[in-house]
This record gives structure tokens, C-alpha cells and sequence, in this order.
């Protein structure tokens, strides 16, 4: 595994659940296509498990 994460956000939370929301906030992540490297942890990979279905997630 490598030690960062290129994490971009595809899909828009408008209509997402409000925790999902304030997750994608979290991360860094306020617009669509934004992308942010974050460190591959747990905390990380919990934040993408839940709103993995408006990432897109490479190895950086």
C-alpha cells in the first residue's frame, strides 16, 4: 500500500445524506473534481468507506 491517497470527489453531495456532507467538508473536499493526498490510515480509509460512492481514489 502506499502512504498517500489522491482522493477526488465526482459526484456532488448536494443531495447527499447531511453526515455525508460535513464528511466530504472534512476531507477537504468543497467542489467537484477537487482532489486533495491524504496519508492511508484508518481514520482515512473510514472517510472514504463511507461516501465511497462520490470518490474516485488512486495511490499517490
Amino acid at each position: 500500500m502506499a502512504d498517500k491517497l489522491k482522493i477526488t470527489l465526482v459526484k456532488s453531495p448536494i443531495g447527499a445524506v447531511p453526515k455525508h456532507r460535513k464528511t466530504c467538508e472534512a476531507m477537504g473536499l468543497t467542489k467537484m473534481h477537487k482532489t486533495v493526498i491524504l496519508p492511508d490510515n484508518a481514520s482515512t480509509r473510514g472517510q472514504i468507506q463511507q461516501i465511497s460512492y462520490m470518490l474516485k481514489v488512486e495511490e499517490a
